[in-house]
């Protein structure tokens, strides 16, 4: 076991090394100089090459990254173009309002859609399974954005149960944070439970067939027994994996959740800033996007033997 953890830690370490050179390399591409942005138009040219040398922007690529990558280590990712804002501090605030949203929609369409699949297998070609893989077929053709807009219409102007745009911290007032936080989980619960469910069932009709299953039903066990007991477990694994990769999805492509309900999180920032040049910002949000793309696969990969002993054997 403390091996094969090991073996995930040290791959992880290349991965996050290649996702930082990525992600400043992409940035170098993003036409426009962060210096003569810094200062405005009406700037002089010996202001900007000042300001270039400022920041650092005067030396070679390599040197750049090199100083990037070791201010990073130490928490320093510069500051805000826009608002002299310290970038780390900015980046780490609304990746937690962010999510805040991604995981608890992730765990509620898991502990819905999941069991859901699971009695979808089991009733394979019956009605129950038919009414089952429509609803995930149709929940998984609805975009997001416009299934955001139509609970938006419903419940906060239609109906008037919730509040319709803006974003109340749980930590500032439990029960007005709660209110704004139902209609974005619950656009994400809605879309991601169609994957969920068609994953899980796919996963319990391959274990159905196996040959323990036909024992334990040849001891007299009850469906119930043989289907919770002993598919259930190893069916888990495969859609264990889906739900980390559902959940770094989502952590990296919120924005348009966050867009739409007015919710500033992380990919709020990001869109804003992008549309400012915020190169320093950009730059934390894609790097903190990417890495927890990385790091919650990597609890996914540690996690996966307690649905599938085998793997540590391997």
């Amino acid at each position: 076991m403390i091996r094969f953890i090991l073996n995930r830690l040290l791959m992880a370490l290349p991965t996050i090394a290649l996702v930082a050179v990525t992600v400043f390399a992409l940035i170098r591409l993003i036409p426009g100089d962060p210096a003569a942005l810094m200062l405005g138009d009406m700037a002089q040219p010996d202001q900007v090459a000042a300001m270039r040398i400022e920041l650092g922007l005067d030396k070679s690529i390599i040197q750049q990254f090199v100083i990037w990558a070791g201010n990073g280590l130490q928490g320093d990712f510069g500051r805000s173009i826009v608002n002299g804002e310290a970038v780390l501090p900015l980046v780490a605030s609304r990746f937690l309002v962010s999510a805040e949203i991604v995981v608890i929609a992730v765990l509620l369409a898991s502990v819905i859609a999941v069991p859901a699949g699971v009695i979808a297998a089991w009733r394979q070609n019956g009605l129950t399974d038919l009414a089952l893989v429509g609803t995930a077929t149709v929940l998984l053709s609805i975009p997001t954005f416009w299934l955001g807009l139509l609970l938006l219409l419903l419940f906060g102007l239609k109906l008037g149960w919730l509040p319709v745009l803006g974003y109340v911290s749980v930590g500032d007032n439990i029960a007005s944070g709660i209110l704004y936080l139902v209609l974005p989980i619950m656009t994400l619960v809605i879309h991601e439970m169609g994957v969920l469910i068609r994953m899980a069932r796919a996963s319990t009709l391959e274990v159905l067939r196996l040959d323990y299953i036909t024992h334990a039903r040849a001891k007299g066990l009850s469906e119930s027994a043989v289907l919770w007991r002993h598919a259930f477990k190893n069916a888990f694994g495969p859609t264990w994996t889906v739900i980390g990769l559902i959940l770094g999805n989502l952590l990296g492509g919120i924005a348009v959740i966050e867009t739409v309900f007015t919710i500033p999180g992380l990919g709020r920032l990001m869109v804003d800033s992008i549309f400012a040049r915020d190169y320093p910002v950009i730059q934390g949000c894609l790097l903190f996007v990417a890495l927890s793309y990385v790091l919650v696969n990597l609890v996914v990969d540690l996690l996966y033997p307690l649905f599938d002993p085998r793997v540590v054997a391997e």
